[in-house]
């Protein structure tokens, strides 16, 4: 009896699209298909970037083998699909990879203000940066893991350097700590006031500039001192910050809040050709507003050279490490000088602000991004998108909370019933999970912190983000970090808010594929969707749970040409 193609295909168990000869088959291993159709595969073949198809060994050689087809043997590993973003920021990758590292362990080297001050002493003396702006950044000190547990004075700073200007930024991005030299050049005193969502820290006199400016009194002084990158160190710190997410498996990543200067960086380098990787950006609309770039060809839902903006972000709160996230009850331990009743503060503090902000990328369909990290910030995420739905119906927007860190249980139907979907942290459970417990929010709270639990109870789809450069974008800690939620001191922290594995693989391709409205060419291995895959050195849905976050990143592949290849691996 003879079989049509399709007829055999279907008796092998196999799907497949007919494309004769193709350029890669990968067998030898397991393969994670996140399609609960099929959940694995023995086999896939790929042709001219897009999967061809998916099944049996047996299957796939017969239909798609070719005299110039490559075997790729998986030698007993497991390939998934590549990771997709949920949350991050590469262009602050890309100027923290040419900036001194300030992380604590196990990211970095700074245990207290002394080891600060060492680092940018070393940093000034030998970073071509420094030598060709006269201008010394540090990434990612956090007061939370500093024996003094708060962050360096201007005077600390000073003792770095007086003639260099410097500036320091918190791990959460949401503070940074400046010396003399950087404070004067913005033209900052002790006459300059708070601005509107911000805080200008002052020494006892209550009027002396500390150091440490807050939120929107983060924006006001780095803006006006941030030296200007040439186009060669632009494509530079794009070409590196490629590199990391590549090394961790991602295959599409996010750019959340981009401002006219990264912009300006990343269409530079999509034009150049300079692009490995899928970059969809969501745009500050506080500082882009109704920019031209908003309307042209770039917002789109399809990439050109690798880039597209995707739509718009706004912040609503701060950051709950930093204790500048908008609580509606009080912090565990509030910040120094504060009052008993200290619950942080929003960004858009003005009647009606935020609305104006919702309603003007409802209006444009643009989908909105919304960072909201305390239940206060939540509490005003629903009512603005309930508000802006209303005036402006029936489109599929896709608006999403960012972080949600203090979401409430009563929140979780609000945001169901509203179709605002959730991209949470829980990275926070390890990098600050313990500082939750004791200074933060207390014990009680501290336990729902990222409910990822709850919002699967609810029936809901989320994701799961590293937004870097707040932690480095290792994949396997933000896969570890939600499947287990232990801390640096190994307490599991809301044991309820775990997740399963498979749950947790979905929630780092299908599920962000989903929400940036790719899931149709991306996110899972299926015929017909882009070969975005990755090679892990062991199945994180078999090995045991602690060791999920040892797992490596053998290869990650774009479109079905290899980007990364784990050093030392064949």
């Amino acid at each position: 009896m003879t079989y049509k193609l399709p007829l055999l295909l279907a008796l092998l168990g196999a799907t497949a699209v007919h494309a004769a000869d193709a350029d890669t088959i990968y067998i030898g291993g397991t393969i994670l298909t996140v399609n609960d159709k099929a959940p694995t595969a023995e086999a896939l073949a790929v042709k001219n970037g897009k999967i061809v198809a998916v099944g049996t060994r047996k299957a796939v050689h017969a239909a798609e083998h070719g005299p110039k087809t490559v075997i790729v043997d998986l030698k007993g590993r497991t390939l998934i699909p590549g990771f997709v973003d949920a949350h991050g920021h590469i262009s602050g990758v890309g100027m923290q990879a040419v900036s001194a590292n300030l992380l604590p362990p196990p990211d970095g080297p700074v245990h207290s203000i002394a080891d600060i001050q060492r680092i940018m002493r070393d940093f000034i003396a030998t970073s071509p940066m420094v030598k060709s702006t006269g201008f010394a950044i540090g990434f990612d000190y956090d007061d939370s893991q500093l024996a003094e547990k708060r962050a360096p004075t201007r005077q600390e700073l000073d003792a770095v350097s007086t003639e260099i200007p410097i500036m320091v930024i918190h791990q959460s991005g949401h503070l940074g700590a400046f010396n003399s030299k950087a404070i004067a050049m913005a033209g900052i005193t002790a006459d300059t006031p708070n601005p509107s969502g911000g805080v200008i820290q002052r020494e006892a006199d209550g009027r002396t500039p500390n150091g440490v400016f807050e939120e929107s009194g983060l924006a006001l002084i780095a803006y006006k001192i941030m030296p200007k990158t040439t186009p060669t160190q632009a494509m530079a710190m794009i070409d590196a910050a490629q590199n990391i997410y590549m090394a961790n498996g991602y295959t599409t990543v996010q750019d959340g809040k981009t401002d006219a200067a990264a912009m300006a960086m990343l269409t530079g380098a999509a034009k150049a050709g300079k692009l490995k990787v899928d970059i969809v950006s969501y745009a500050d609309l506080v500082t882009l507003k109704d920019d031209p770039i908003l309307r042209g060809p770039w917002m789109s839902r399809n990439y050109t050279d690798h880039f597209r903006i995707g739509g718009v972000k706004l912040t609503f709160d701060g950051s709950p490490q930093g204790k500048t996230a908008w609580f509606t009850q009080p912090y565990f331990v509030v910040p120094a000088g504060q009052k008993p009743d200290y619950a942080g503060y929003p960004a858009f503090p003005k009647p009606g602000e935020a609305q104006g902000w919702v309603d003007m990328a409802f209006k444009n369909n643009w989908q909105l991004l919304v960072h909201a990290n305390g239940d206060a910030a939540i509490d005003q995420l629903i009512t603005t998108v309930r508000s802006a739905e209303q005036q402006f119906p029936g489109k599929d927007r896709r608006t999403i909370l960012v972080h949600g860190q203090y979401l409430r249980a009563d929140q979780i139907p609000e945001l169901k019933k509203l179709e605002i979907f959730p991209a949470l942290f829980p990275m926070h459970t390890f990098y600050w999970g313990d500082w939750h417990r004791t200074s933060v929010a207390g014990p009680q709270r501290a336990e729902f912190i990222s409910p990822t639990g709850a919002v699967l109870a609810e029936g809901m789809m989320f994701s799961i983000h590293h937004d870097a450069p707040v932690t480095f974008p290792n994949s396997m800690r933000v896969f570890d970090s939600a499947v287990n939620r232990t801390t640096r001191t190994n307490y599991v922290l809301g044991p309820a808010q775990r997740i399963s594995p498979a749950v947790a693989l979905k929630a780092m391709t299908l599920w962000p594929a989903w929400q940036h409205f790719e899931a149709d060419r991306k996110g899972s291995i299926e015929v017909g969707k882009d070969a975005d895959l990755v090679i892990l050195s062991a199945n994180p849905l078999t090995v045991p749970p602690a060791t999920i976050k040892d797992i490596k990143i053998d290869a990650t592949i774009k479109a079905g040409t290899s980007v990364y290849t784990r050093p030392g691996v064949n």
